[in-house]
């Protein structure tokens, strides 16, 4: 069957057929090799069928030369070599829409790109698996098959060796082009303005041109130089090395200055691209033009792959930012770990401070319920409160307890860098410990000020306005929207979600501020210090950079918890918020409507006993996807993980009130890794 499908295929075999059915033929010859895709060794044996078949068969032989010969006449082989797997625009998200394209959109054979046509040819990771495994008599049957001139060398008075084939002249044109991809980009204001004093002096990308053009002049003579070449090679090499240093330059900068994304995908571009080269140098070089070509082609069959996947693209990209964003939290979630009995009381004082406020935020909320307004703008409006009161909650100093987790979990995974040994594994499972009763304390402080406040709150209204508070109906609807039987817990995770996207926010806006160098524009701008005079200017500025990540993160949150239930309403999706504080706010105002015949209600010792629930949810979830994300980014094994595990059930058997209640005698801790504090606002 495999020798008829063979035949078929060479009796077909048309040089002079159009464009379009001359790639269709190519096309369907490697479907035929490929066969099921199963067996790398089944797809070789083909490969050794179509050889001794030409060579059994002259006249398609002399077809497939002619049709070769056509080929490379009509087609860009360059561009395949130079530019395949690259973006044509240096900007992530141009690159983002092509992808997109290209898996929207079918591609069409009649081209005269091979970079556009090799992935119609070789679409399958497969493919890198036989081409490797093709052995070096077949390459060289193929090299002669295809190139049967080049084999027959020059004349030997006139040079040691054969004169440089056409392979070799279109690797050195695809080192050209991709030689001045690099100098484009190493000349760009946005990396240029941000390598290191050192390389700006050094100038590595100006000599890249004139290094390639004298590698060219050294393959191409004839007779051929060895020590000249080699001297060309060796500069060509230092240079693209002092590039690729210059480059790495500019990361240094990203961790000081701030992460872009943009910047990121335009080093990575430069350092494939340097790479490309010196695959490109070593097939021009190699002593075996067949195996070298070869270990090419699979290399791009493997870049084509890349090339389609969307998720490698921002998952390498973004990589990067993640890691800022998580460190930018750690920072942040410092603040938020009490390590002994003076910093335990400060939590509890601080998150009764916010109890307090959340009472307020409460009563608000039944009042715009009393407005009767559309969900859409009941949400915008919730969403203004939350946000104001949040960013109050930041300002006044206090503390709302769902704000913690999120944020010391990039601050508890920074630690996973120092557990080398048992001991590092201890010290970091005391750290567990502080974190765990730095969120107990601040949620009782929460839930233990919250319902009283609003008890008395509620009670007040309702003595000065002769009417509750919350309607009857509306408290019924309370009661049995927030007890534990119902879908509170679902509820309460994915609140955890949103608490979770909140903290992302704080670290990217934090990011962002720091990357567009604002707090120095804020301080030094002409047009802000004629506003407000220098020293307010550098106060204002100081402010800004201190609480801006608590500023992105409580506005953030405060519009999720608004306006993602009834935007995900308005589409069919019934989730809403829980919040462990808000809600038991809401219970209390509900309890003062039903007066102290509320203790008999069964509904209500239901939301009561889903408290703790919510507040366990809340934290929980928060704190786990902050967490994977941050242990992603400082790149923490498997096996490290199971070591903690370990460690924490251990001292949770031992010592399971250390989770809860500081020790007397609680030892401070050593000194952190992460920057002091300062008189920073704290932004909780």
């Amino acid at each position: 069957m495999s020798k008829r499908d063979l035949q078929s295929l060479l009796d077909t075999l048309d040089p002079q057929a159009p464009l379009a059915d001359r790639h269709l033929w190519l096309i369907g010859l490697f479907e035929w090799i490929r066969g099921k895709s199963s067996n790398p060794q089944a797809a070789v044996s083909r490969v050794q069928l179509l050889l001794d078949a030409l060579a059994t068969q002259p006249a398609a032989r002399q077809r497939l030369v002619q049709w070769w010969r056509v080929l490379l006449e009509n087609v860009d082989v360059t561009s395949l070599l130079a530019d395949f797997g690259f973006a044509p625009r240096t900007a992530f998200f141009s690159e983002f829409a092509d992808r997109m394209r290209r898996k929207l959109l079918p591609a069409s054979p009649e081209t005269r790109d091979a970079a556009e046509l090799f992935p119609l040819v070789l679409p399958e990771a497969f493919d890198a698996q036989w081409i490797a495994a093709l052995d070096e008599h077949q390459l060289a049957r193929i090299a002669a098959l295809l190139a049967p001139d080049e084999l027959e060398g020059a004349d030997s008075a006139a040079s040691a060796r054969p004169a440089a084939s056409a392979w070799q002249h279109l690797l050195l044109d695809a080192i050209t082009y991709c030689a001045g991809q690099v100098v484009a980009t190493g000349f760009s204001p946005e990396l240029r303005l941000r390598m290191a004093d050192s390389a700006q002096q050094a100038r590595p990308f100006q000599g890249v041109m004139m290094d390639v053009e004298w590698l060219r002049l050294e393959v191409l003579r004839r007779p051929r130089d060895g020590e000249a070449l080699a001297a060309a090679v060796q500069q060509l090499r230092e240079r693209l090395d002092a590039c690729r240093q210059a480059a790495n330059g500019v990361y240094a900068h990203l961790e000081d200055n701030g992460i872009s994304v943009g910047l990121v995908f335009r080093l990575r571009q430069l350092r494939a691209r340097l790479l490309r080269i010196r695959e490109l140098l070593d097939c021009v070089l190699s002593d075996s033009p067949p195996q070298a070509g070869a270990r090419l082609l699979a290399r791009l069959v493997l870049v084509g792959q890349e090339r389609r996947s969307v998720r490698a693209l921002v998952a390498a990209n973004s990589s990067l930012l993640a890691a800022k964003v998580a460190e930018r939290s750690a920072e942040t979630g410092e603040h938020y770990i009490t390590r002994d009995a003076a910093s335990y009381r400060r939590m509890l004082r601080q998150a009764a401070g916010g109890g307090v406020l959340t009472a307020g935020t409460v009563i608000g909320k039944f009042g715009i319920g009393l407005l009767g307004l559309s969900a859409f703008w009941g949400g915008v409006w919730s969403s203004a409160l939350y946000g104001g009161s949040f960013v109050l909650i930041q300002l006044l100093h206090c503390t709302l307890a769902t704000k913690q987790p999120a944020m010391t979990a990039p601050a508890m995974a920074a630690r996973l860098r120092q557990i080398e040994n048992q001991a590092g594994v201890e010290r970091f499972v005391d750290e567990v410990t502080h974190l765990v009763r730095s969120q107990v304390a601040a949620v009782l402080g929460n839930v233990l000020t919250v319902f009283p406040v609003m008890l008395l709150l509620a009670w007040a209204i309702q003595a000065v306005a002769g009417a509750p508070l919350v309607r009857p109906g509306e408290a019924a609807h309370t009661l049995a929207s927030l007890n534990v039987l119902g879908p509170t817990a679902l509820f309460a995770a994915f609140t955890g979600v949103l608490l979770f996207c909140a903290s992302i926010v704080a670290g990217w806006a934090e990011n962002w501020f720091v990357l567009h160098h604002l707090e120095s524009a804020m301080r030094f701008n002409p047009a802000i210090i004629r506003l407000l005079g220098q020293a307010r200017a550098a106060r204002w500025a100081h402010f800004m950079r201190e609480n801006i990540s608590g500023f992105a993160s409580n506005i953030s949150l405060g519009l999720m918890l608004g306006m993602v239930p009834p935007l995900l309403g308005f589409v069919g999706i019934g989730l809403e918020a829980r919040h462990v504080t808000l809600s038991t706010g809401q219970i209390a105002g509900a309890a003062v409507t039903y007066g102290l015949g509320v203790v008999h209600l069964k509904a209500f010792w239901l939301c009561i006993a889903a408290i703790p629930l919510i507040g366990a949810l809340n934290l929980t979830v928060s704190f786990a996807l902050a967490f994977q994300v941050a242990l992603r980014a400082q790149n923490v094994g498997s096996p490290a993980r199971a070591r903690i595990r370990g460690a924490i059930w251990r001292r949770l058997l031992k010592r399971p009130l250390s989770f809860f209640l500081p020790a007397r005698a609680d030892k401070a801790p050593p000194p952190s890794t992460l920057p002091p504090a300062d008189d920073r606002i704290d932004p909780r």
